[in-house]
Parts: structure tokens; sequence; C-alpha cells
């Protein structure tokens, strides 16, 4: 069996992850399905953010694995189609209150193994007219997926072009023509 492609949609709030998510879920149906983002169900479910650096490394190690296990349970599930995650398992630790290595060293994995998880990322920032969040957290997101070789950048991408990114690595694409009518 053919390992399925799995694709992260990043980037920092605003970005228009969630509207790139619902587009790819209307227009691709049964091609992809969409991995949750951990960090959402586990703050919506009652976890509260804090300053407490030992509460903090301990959401993100939470967060980290969830991550992972989500995605597992996706591919489990859904072989055939195409991943498409809302962020991946490199998020947090834009968010780590130490060292890379730390971080690494506390949810016992590497870069290197965890970007060798995803076939390709797409990053996704917000207009300059709406960029009211701290590059302090921007920035570090997208630097750690820079260092993907494959890495896609796209900045002031259209519905469109990211359309027919996706498209292009599902599994059964759609032709150009009915990408045309998005």
């Amino acid at each position: 069996m053919k390992k399925p492609l799995q694709v992260v949609v990043t980037g920092g709030p605003g970005g228009g992850k969630t509207t790139a998510l619902d587009l790819f879920r209307r227009e691709l149906g049964k091609q992809i399905v969409v991995v949750p983002e951990a960090a959402t169900l586990l703050f919506s479910g009652g976890v509260t953010r804090c300053n407490n650096e030992q509460a903090i490394k301990m959401v993100q190690k939470t967060i980290f694995q969830l991550q992972r296990n989500l995605e597992d349970i996706h591919k489990l599930q859904y072989p055939d189609r195409l991943l498409v995650c809302d962020r991946g398992s490199l998020d947090g630790l834009a968010y780590w209150p130490n060292s890379e290595s730390d971080f690494f060293k506390q949810v016992n994995s590497t870069f290197e193994k965890e970007i060798a998880r995803y076939d390709a990322v797409i990053f996704l920032s917000q207009p300059r007219l709406r960029v009211k969040t701290s590059a302090a957290i921007i920035q570090p997101v997208m630097n750690l997926w820079l260092r993907r070789p494959s890495w896609i950048k796209s900045y002031s991408v259209s519905g469109h072009a990211i359309h027919t990114f996706i498209l292009s690595a599902a599994p059964n694409p759609l032709s150009e023509k009915s990408c045309s009518a998005l």
C-alpha cells in the first residue's frame, strides 16, 4: 500500500488556515482528511494558558503527543486519503520556554524525525494590514519550517494557488479545469 501524503498547513494567527482548510474540505471531499489542531482541542477542552514555565512545558508536551497521535489515528482510519494537518508536531516549539534541544529531549524525538513525518508544508501569513500578532511567535514558527528542504512558502497566495498545490498532491487529483471554477 502506498503511503498517504501528509501536508501541514501552518502559520500565524489570522493567516487564513481555517479558511483554507474549510475550502479543502468543501472542494476535495473524500480525497482528503483534515487532522484537527491539537492545541485547539486541548484549550477548548478546559486547559487554560498560563505563564508558569513548568505548566507551559507540560501543555506543550501534551499538544505534541496529541498532534502526533491524531495524525497517526487519521492515517490508520483513512489510508487512501491525503492528510492535511491543521498545524504540525513542530509548531509547539515556538512556544517552548527553553532551548530546542530541551524540547526534543522532553518529547523524546528529534527535528529530523518530526520533519520526516510531513511531505510538504504550507505556511500562511497574515495580510500586512492585519498584522497585530507579535513577530515573537510567528517568526519562530516560520523559521522552524524553513529548515525543511521542500518547504512551500506562500505569503500572499490566493486560495486558487494553495488549492492547486493540494489538488496536485491528492491521491486522485481533480483536473485543472475543475480548479478554475474555484
